[in-house]
């Protein structure tokens, strides 16, 4: 692949999408329009040949055999975490491969929790919760970074509390900074959602959390695939993203965290590779990102992510922003001209990201999904993995278009012209 242009025009994604082998896919007898990377991504060949080429020809286990095949794997490995931690702007030693994202925040949440048990020794110390501390989250959180801290309240007797949207899904950060207090030990919010497209004012609410002495949790699952993310600037005490959402296989993730704080949290599972010493009655651990990476690990998967982190760096995180927000604002503006169409999110394209989900008055979501699925238009349907948000806009589902940077106008423009179609389908008057 060669992208030389400074903007992702159509001619240029079209040579992008020469690298997707399912874009040339027939879907009911229709040329496959793809619209939910929002759940998962297509896979571009360079990413499908690298897992491949270590399957083929470096399979062996990591940090353990002395022989070649081992310490080549061992390379590969390492050398695709050092490509992933440049990628978001961190040291390879603050990333710790995970399964996914919601691995990831359930990690540190158990690690604190073993915390606030005593294990860990002194310099866990400041991860200990007691009753009454709080866990802030926000109205607009996927399950994965609401569910392991309630887990984790549950178990500590801390109390979850949650920063509101307003009804356009934009935080409020009036409340936000009436929330966030002495007693807050960590705030946990995505960097964009997965519903509203909004981006978080991340800057106002690390203050806030800083301010008042508490860890900041991001989830960029949202943001990592589709614009430039430099975790050191975000000044982030942790983060969680996901491969399969940014061209690379599903069972690779990673969190990262501030080097201290990864050292200074107890492990969350335990065995092989993440010890140093063993005897009947003890175990000494590694430091960090191996502490947390018992087990044999997803070679092949992380090294496909690295891959995938090339890609995205060739083609430019910032011309894949500036594409998704065209596309975004195309969605934005036609969705907005559909009779019985709800938006959920800003109506302010600028405000973000290149996804947008909405309700169809007198047409369940699924429907609409099938309607579209008929026609080789895949969508997200349902809830989204964020039921209390659409509960917040008086919902129980949503369809969701969201774009990538293989998308063109006339995947969205075939989108929305379909879209016309579904009321009068099954019958709803206008």
């Amino acid at each position: 692949m060669t992208v030389q242009t400074l903007t992702l025009d159509d001619t240029t994604v079209r040579r992008i999408r020469s690298d997707f082998p399912e874009l040339d896919a027939q879907v009911n007898g229709a040329p496959l329009v793809y619209l939910d990377s929002g759940a998962t991504s297509l896979k571009p060949t360079n990413v499908l040949d690298a897992e491949r080429s270590f399957a083929e020809n470096y399979t062996a286990a990591v940090h353990r055999g002395a022989h070649t095949l081992a310490a080549e794997a061992t390379e590969l490995f390492e050398s695709a975490r050092e490509r992933v931690a440049a990628f978001v702007g961190v040291d390879a030693d603050e990333i710790v491969w995970t399964s996914n994202a919601t691995e990831a925040v359930n990690l540190v949440a158990y690690a604190i929790g073993n915390a606030t048990v005593g294990r860990g020794g002194a310099a866990s110390e400041r991860f200990r919760l007691a009753p009454g501390d709080e866990i802030v989250v926000t109205e607009a959180e996927h399950h994965a970074n609401l569910i392991p801290w309630q887990e984790l309240a549950a178990r500590t007797g801390a109390v979850v509390r949650a920063i509101p949207v307003d009804d356009q899904g934009r935080l409020d950060l009036d409340a936000a900074a009436e929330i966030i207090g002495e007693r807050t030990r960590i705030v946990a919010f995505a960097h964009a959602s997965n519903v509203t497209a909004a981006i978080a004012p991340v800057a106002e609410l690390v203050a806030l959390a800083h301010a008042a002495d508490a860890l900041v949790v991001l989830d960029a699952c949202q943001s990592v695939p589709h614009m430039p993310v430099d975790l050191h600037a975000l000044d982030v005490d942790f983060a969680v993203f996901s491969g399969h959402k940014m061209l690379a296989p599903t069972g690779i993730g990673a969190l990262y965290g501030r080097r201290e704080l990864l050292n200074a949290l107890p492990p969350f599972l335990t065995g092989g590779s993440m010890i140093t010493t063993v005897t009947l009655e003890s175990a000494e651990y590694l430091p960090a990102p191996q502490r947390f990476e018992a087990g044999t690990q997803r070679i092949s998967q992380a090294i496909a992510l690295a891959a995938a982190c090339d890609y995205l760096s060739i083609v430019g995180l910032d011309r894949i922003a500036a594409h998704e927000h065209e596309l975004g604002a195309r969605l934005v503006d036609g969705l907005q001209q559909i009779d019985g169409v709800r938006l959920l999110g800003p109506t302010d394209a600028a405000a973000r990201t290149g996804l947008a989900a909405f309700d169809l008055a007198g047409v369940h979501a699924h429907d609409v999904g099938q309607f579209l699925d008929d026609r080789g238009i895949a969508v997200r349907v349902g809830h989204h993995c964020a039921q209390p948000l659409h509960r917040r806009f008086g919902m129980t589902a949503s369809t969701r278009a969201s774009t990538y940077l293989y998308n063109t106008t006339a995947d969205v423009d075939a989108f929305l012209d379909a879209l016309t179609g579904v009321r009068s389908f099954f019958g709803v008057s206008a």
